[in-house]
Formats: structure tokens, C-alpha cells, sequence
């Protein structure tokens, strides 16, 4: 599972599938003190969104030139991103509104909170907002909250003392050294296994480690003298910071050296590696096995495990043997303190946000409003997400998302009814995983028990460690048990959707199903081009692309393909990787093709699939006129174009490069609507036009 749109403006994480929250951290983290800046307009100042506007449009470019600048560049020539952005548009615009509902649902709570019992749910939503709010409490603390976890790991002397030590930091949601989540087994998805992964790097990934030139080596040398500040700053004397700074790059990169890149797990095979307990021991023997998996919490003896990256926790092992425990103290000290800055005083948050927005670009912090919202929403979401429902999405509106849904879903059938190129036998098990992929539009039909959660008053980073405690308890123990078919993976206010090989369903939240994703009272064609098209066709076609193929109805990793239909589909696919090569992402550097391959696919079984959709519902509902001029089929694929509005910062781009499965929004809108034949029919665009690629390097898939 993967966010599929709108990353820096979702705070979840999901076990095996990593949300992308890098582009965020500068702008979204910090809860504490910053620069000052202004508050959001009232809400009467928001101008309502349209999932058309055609006031956004360019029509001194031509459609067939560039359909991105077309379709948003008046917009663009108007935008400027906020300081405290990485990047603006649409998604940003969607979330700012939803965000004014979710505040009030939060200030409610803090309201209210003293006259309710201490067990209630809605009191300690209330607390957990209240405290981070609280920047008296959060100054006058420093850094004395988390000298617990700092002195446990004073104590660390030798290899088992660091395994205990990893187990423990690990149960209040700190990443180190490596990663335990128990998430679907890959062969029996309807039972959780124990999966041990890559982690623990304090860089946005391995490729900044093993990166060379003077721009890598900039980028490290600060990375060095962030941690030293922020060892400083918890204590250290500066001439020790610095050297345990440098044991920490050091590290750090031996663990980086030894991760898959990216563009490697993006093969599930690659990640796929069930064994006995007594294979992992053989695997990587320094650490207890059976006592780590005590420490962290469970209460079944693990016999099965799937070891992700196995290379990788044999190198931890080799490094625990090898390392003294006197660099692994202060590799564990700057990962507490990396965890815990965001939420401590203003010299933590300041040096992080420093930090960190070398890769947004972000000239300042967000108010703390929106910073506390977002952590709330992103640790208590669904104790907020009943009322934000309330307040926003009818029960009308989710009969209307689910039509337009459902008539995407029967014209992907159709579809494959009709591929030349696959099988029947291909064809009857892509049938029957489309006939039961699962879909949740909205919001969950049963809402998750805080009963266990503990908030206090009191100093911020407290509470956010309880949170991350109670998260931790509420999962620990789930491998052997059956998967839980009815949780969300993502918030209910949150701007954005996904599609989940292991459970073969697709999340629709309701925070997306608004405008200017979908109004259900538009016309046809503008919910189909942005809901139907950018959204639930890009999500149901994730199910067939370069990953998703690889996983059956049940969702269990199976190859059901014949030789000869997995041949033509990766011949394909490597059309579409060679066209978003030859796309500029920044500077002079280039789309990755192969990193953001699934999303290009899926991009364009979208805009395939959900066109379908329209002109069935255009032949059973009724073909209108005009509508500001454009016939159904043009606003169709200027809605398509407007859902990806978006302008975006170099730093934030040059990061997307290495992090960012999805291609920039001009080549997502660009890429797969100059491959439509469809597209150039509306718009009369011909052979030699930019927007009309030529059919010998047009994607058969689907």
C-alpha cells in the first residue's frame, strides 16, 4: 500500500508498505516553537473548489502542446507557494479545508474534555491536542522528558544490551536498526507474520549514504552536524557530539550499504523470504531472537518469520558483533533525539526544521495549529474521524462516490473482456481478482476502541511517545491471527486514497470525496475525470500494474500469468518506463522510469478506464451540452489535468527523485493523456503534436 497522490498531507503509516513522509517532515513536524506565521484564512475567505474550474485554464497554450499547462496554467502563473509549503495546489487546497473541520472537532474536544470521564475517548482526544498546544509546558520541559530513554541507553554495555536497548526504543515507534511489523504473510494473506525489514537510517534513504560527488558530500557533512547540535543541545559536551556525530554517519552508512534500493523492493520476490525461527538464528546469531521478540511484546512463541532483506539484518548482526557499544549509544541517542525533536523546545524544533528542510525547500514551520492537528489526526485519527463525518460527508454523498466507482470497476471488466494480447486463462483470473477486489468509500463501518490509550497533562512528547506505545500493544500480536479485513490504513480526513495488494481492496476516505476531487453536484464528466479517472481508476488499475499483477483475488503472491502474457506485459511496461525517462523532473535530471513505474501504469489505466466509465454513464443517463464550452470528453480530461494542480519547490522535487514512487504532476497528467487516442480526438490535436505520441511507442496494456 502505497499514499497514492497527495503524500505530504497524509501522517499514517502502514507496517510493510512506507508512506512517504520525508516531503513533510520540515513543514509538518514540529509541534513546538518557530517562526511566527500568519493562521489560515477564516473559513468564509477559502474559495470554494471546483472539480472543473475553468478559470485555471490557459488558452494561450495549446491542448495539444502541453495539456498541463492548458489546463492549469492560469492558475500557475497566479500561485505562489506559502513559506511554510513544500508545495501548493490541490492537494494543499483540499486539505486546508478539511483541516478547518477537523480544528473544530479538536478545539470541541479541548472544550469539553474537564467535564468528561477519564476513560472517555473523546477527553483524551481532547488532552492530546490540548498538550501539544501547549507551549508553556513544552518549553519550561526542554528536554528532561525523554531523559528516561537517553539514561537506559547510558547503560548499554554490550551487544545484548543493544538488542534490549533497539526493543525497547522500537515500543515507543522509534525507528532503529532494523523494523518489526506484523502484516499479512505474502503466501496466506488471510493470517498475519511476523516480517523483520530494513531501517533505522536517520537520512531519507540508503542513496544518500552511498551517493558520491561534493553534493553528497555536502549533504552528509550537514547531516554530521545536525546530529552533533542535537546531541549538544540533549547535554553532550560540543568536541564529544561531534565525534559521536561522526560514529553515527558511520553507522548508519554500513546499514545503508547493506538496504535495497527502492527501486529493488518495488519487486515483491525481492522482500520475500519466509523462514523458520531457527533459520533467522542461523541468519543473523548475534541477536536473541526469542528475547527480542519477548522485549517488544509478544506473548506466542514466533516460530515463522519473513525475513524482508535478508542481507540486511545479517549485517546488523555482523555490525552488533563488531561495533563497539559505545557507538552504538550514540547511534541510539541520536535516534531518540531525531524521534523526539519535533516535539520538545525551540532549539530542537528549530534545528530540525533546519535540518529538514533542505529537502522541502520550507522557509518556515507551520502554525502549531496545523502542526498538532496533523499529529493528532495521524495517532488518534479515528477518535476524530466520526465527527469530521458528521460535519462534512452525507450519507448521499457515499452513494454517489460508490456509482461512480462501481462504473469504473465494470468498465475495467469490460476491459479485460476485451484485451487481444492476454490469455483466457490470464483473462479468467484477472476477472475474478477485479469480481472480488474490496472497496471502502468513506469511512469505516466500525470505529477503533481508545480504551488502552493514556494521555496525561504535561509536557507533548509524553503523550505522543504513549501514543505510539498504545499503537505498538494494539498490533504486537497479531502474527498467527487472522488479518483484520475491516481496518483503514489511512484517516478519515486525510487527502488521499489506496489500493492494498495483500487485502486486494481499494480506500477511498472521505477527506479525498470532496471537492475538488468529486461534488456530487457536478456534472458527469468532471466526477469521472478527477474521481472516476485520477482516483478510483488509478487505484483499481494498481491491482494489475508491475507490482499489483503479482498478487491473486485472495490477495497471496502468486504468479497466475501465462509466459507469454508476463512477456508482453513487461515489454510494455518498458514503453512506459523509457517515456518517463526522457521526462525532466528538476535541473537536469530526469524522471526515474523504473522507481515510478506503478504509478505511471497506473495513471494511465485510469485515464483509459475511467473515460469508459463516463460514456457508459453517458449512454444510460443521457449526453448534455455544453458545459463553459467543453463537450463531455474535453472537461473529462480537464478534470483529469486539474486534479493534479500543483506547483512544486525544487528542494521538494530534487527529493522526490530518489524517495517518490510518483512522477511530478505535469508528467502524471502529460504522460498518459499523450497516449490517448481519446484525448487527441477531444481536443483535435494530430500526429506530431507534443501532446500525440506515436503509436509505434504507445503502452498496450491495458
Amino acid at each position: 500500500m502505497c499514499p497514492e497522490r497527495f503524500a505530504m498531507f497524509s501522517s499514517r503509516s502502514a507496517g510493510r508498505f512506507p508512506v512517504l513522509a520525508l516531503l513533510v517532515l520540515a513543514t509538518a513536524r514540529g509541534a513546538a516553537q518557530g517562526p511566527a506565521t500568519p493562521a489560515l484564512p477564516a473559513p468564509g475567505t477559502l474559495v470554494p473548489l471546483r472539480v472543473v474550474d475553468p478559470a485555471w485554464i490557459d488558452t494561450t497554450t495549446s491542448a495539444c502542446v502541453d495539456f498541463f499547462q492548458y489546463a492549469n496554467g492560469a492558475w500557475l502563473a497566479h500561485d505562489t507557494i506559502p513559506a511554510a509549503y513544500a508545495s501548493s495546489g490541490v492537494g494543499r487546497d483540499m486539505a486546508d479545508r478539511n483541516e478547518l473541520v477537523v480544528r473544530s472537532v479538536l478545539d470541541d474536544a479541548v472544550a469539553r474534555r474537564a467535564s468528561l470521564p477519564a476513560a472517555n475517548t473523546l477527553r483524551k482526544l481532547g488532552t492530546f491536542y490540548a498538550t501539544c498546544m501547549d507551549s508553556t509546558a513544552i518549553e519550561a520541559a526542554g528536554a528532561t522528558p525523554i531523559a528516561p530513554l537517553l539514561a537506559g541507553i547510558d547503560s548499554v554495555m554490550s551487544a545484548a544490551g543493544v538488542v534490549a536497548r533497539i526493543a525497547a526504543l522500537q515500543t515507543h515507534g522509534i525507528d532503529v536498526a532494523f523494523r518489526y511489523s506484523p502484516d499479512a504473510d505474502p503466501h496466506d494473506a488471510a493470517h498475519y507474520i511476523t516480517w523483520l525489514s530494513q531501517g533505522g537510517l536517520g537520512l531519507p534513504d540508503r542513496d544518500y549514504y552511498t551517493n558520491t560527488g561534493p553534493a553528497a558530500d555536502s549533504l552528509r557533512q550537514a547531516y554530521v552536524e545536525h546530529v552533533a547540535r542535537l546531541l549538544t543541545l540533549a547535554g553532550e559536551p560540543e568536541a564529544a557530539a561531534r565525534v559521536e556525530a561522526d560514529q553515527v554517519l558511520g553507522l548508519e552508512t554500513e546499514l545503508a550499504k547493506a538496504s535495497l534500493t527502492r527501486v529493488q523492493r518495488r519487486d515483491p520476490a525481492a522482500t520475500d523470504h519466509p523462514m523458520p525461527i531457527a533459520r533467522l538464528r542461523t541468519l543473523a546469531p548475534t541477536v536473541d531472537w526469542a528475547r527480542y521478540f519477548r522485549a517488544i511484546g509478544l506473548t506466542a512463541p514466533v516460530t515463522r518469520v519473513n525475513a524482508a532483506e535478508p542481507d540486511f539484518l545479517a549485517r546488523v548482526s555482523g555490525l552488533l558483533l563488531t561495533t563497539s557499544p559505545i557507538v552504538w549509544r550514540a547511534y541510539l541517542r541520536a535516534r531518540v533525539l531525531a524521534a523526539t525533536a519535533p516535539w520538545l523546545s525551540t532549539p530542537f524544533v528549530q534545528e530540525d526544521f533546519a535540518f529538514r528542510s533542505r529537502f522541502t525547500g520550507a522557509r518556515q514551520l507551520l502554525p502549531r495549529w496545523k502542526r498538532c492537528l496533523r499529529q493528532t489526526d495521524g495517532d488518534l485519527g479515528e477518535a476524530l474521524g466520526e465527527a469530521y463525518v458528521a460535519k462534512t460527508f452525507p450519507p448521499e454523498a457515499r452513494v454517489r462516490a460508490r456509482a461512480v466507482i462501481d462504473d469504473v470497476r465494470a468498465a475495467f471488466r469490460e476491459r479485460l473482456q476485451h484485451l487481444s494480447w492476454m490469455s483466457d486463462s490470464t483473462r479468467a483470473q484477472a476477472l475474478d481478482k477485479l469480481a472480488r477486489m474490496g472497496e471502502k468509500i468513506g469511512y469505516p463501518d466500525h470505529w477503533r476502541d481508545y480504551a488502552r490509550l493514556e494521555t496525561a497533562q504535561g509536557p507533548f512528547v509524553l503523550n505522543e511517545l504513549r501514543a505510539n506505545v498504545f499503537e505498538w500493544r494494539r498490533t504486537v500480536n497479531r502474527p498467527g491471527t487472522p488479518v483484520d479485513t475491516t481496518e483503514w490504513g489511512i484517516t478519515v480526513p486525510t487527502v488521499n486514497a489506496y489500493y492494498d495488494p495483500s487485502k486486494n481492496e481499494m480506500v477511498f476516505p472521505a477527506g479525498a470525496l470532496v471537492p475538488q476531487t468529486f461534488d456530487p453536484a457536478a456534472d458527469d464528466a468532471a466526477n469521472y475525470g478527477s474521481l472516476g479517472g485520477s482516483w478510483a481508476g488509478h487505484e483499481l488499475t494498481h491491482g494489475f500494474d508491475d507490482e499489483g499483477r503479482h498478487y491473486d483475488a485472495t490477495g497471496n503472491l502468486r504468479d497466475w500469468w501465462t509466459a507469454g502474457d508476463s512477456v508482453h506485459f513487461t515489454e510494455q511496461a518498458q514503453l512506459v518506463v523509457e517515456q518517463f525517462n526522457g521526462f525532466v523532473q528538476v535541473d537536469t535530471f530526469h524522471v526515474n522510469g523504473k522507481l515510478t513505474l506503478g504509478e505511471n501504469i497506473a495513471d494511465y489505466g485510469g485515464v483509459l478506464v475511467g473515460l469508459d466509465a463516463l460514456e457508459r454513464a453517458l449512454q444510460r443517463d443521457g449526453r448534455p451540452g455544453l458545459v463553459d464550452g467543453y463537450t463531455p470528453e474535453q472537461r473529462y480530461f480537464l478534470a483529469y489535468a486539474q486534479s493534479w494542480r500543483g506547483h512544486t519547490r525544487d528542494a521538494s522535487l530534487r527529493t522526490r527523485l530518489t524517495v517518490d514512487p510518483h512522477a511530478p504532476e505535469r508528467w502524471r497528467t502529460n504522460g498518459p493523456l499523450s497516449n490517448s487516442a481519446a484525448f487527441a480526438r477531444a481536443f483535435r490535436c494530430k500526429s506530431g503534436d507534443p501532446m500525440v505520441r506515436p503509436p509505434e511507442r504507445v503502452p498496450q496494456i491495458w
